[in-house]
Formats: C-alpha cells, structure tokens, sequence
C-alpha cells in the first residue's frame, strides 16, 4: 500500500517557500550571494545541476531589482556607482550562459564549490 506521509507533503510544499525567503535575505544582505544557497534548494527541490544554477539566475534577477529599488530608495547607492561595472557584468553574464552548456556538470560542481570556498574565506578574513 502507497501512503503518502502529510507531514512529508506539507515539508515539501514549504520548502521552496523558506528556500526562497531564505536566498531573499542574503541577496539583500550580500548581493547576489543568494545564489550559492538558491542553487542547493533548487536541487533539492528535484532539478538537475545546471538547471539550478540557470534558474537560480532567474529568481535573483526579481531579488535583485527588489534589493537595488529599495537600496536606491534609501539612498544607500545611486545607478552612477554600478554603472562602471555594468558593461563587463553583463558581457560576463552573457559569456557565462553561452559556456554553462559546454562545461560538463562535474566541473561545474568543482567551480561553484571553489568558488564557494573562496567566498567563504573572503567573508572570514575579512
């Protein structure tokens, strides 16, 4: 007999939902930082590697106009202070979805835990 447990059912509803709010603080506190969570929620909730990592793009692209509408609201930053950097971002952007598809999910794994890691010691050694 397949019973299905309603406590599984209602955790697995609520996951994307805390995944979410979850990668929502840190890209309002980090940037886009959210990512590297966003990415590990959306394989939990059953896509492939470079599926997460796509759609992960796509759900901080919403965070981040919510985070820069806010942040430019409060005065916190002004578009002249991104604007130097926004040519090179969005070159590198496009660069790294045409590339996402030719590197094998191994190595994909191996660059964002890398880059993970890199992060990490960044973050903690200020």
């Amino acid at each position: 007999m397949n019973e299905t447990n309603p406590t599984t059912g209602k955790l697995k509803k609520c996951l994307p939902l805390a995944g979410g709010f979850f990668t929502g603080i840190l890209n309002g506190l980090f940037g886009a930082g959210g990512g590297m969570v966003a990415v590990p929620f959306l394989r939990s909730g059953g896509l492939d590697e470079k599926e997460s990592h796509a759609s992960s793009v796509a759900l901080l692209m919403a965070l981040s106009l919510v985070s820069t509408a806010l942040y430019l609201h409060r005065g916190s930053m002004t578009i002249g202070d991104a604007l130097p950097y926004l040519p090179g971002a969005l070159a590198g952007s496009a660069a790294g979805a045409l590339l996402m598809p030719k590197i094998s999910t191994k190595w994909l794994r191996r660059i964002f835990g890398l880059l993970m890691i890199y992060g990490g010691i960044r973050m903690v050694t200020g």
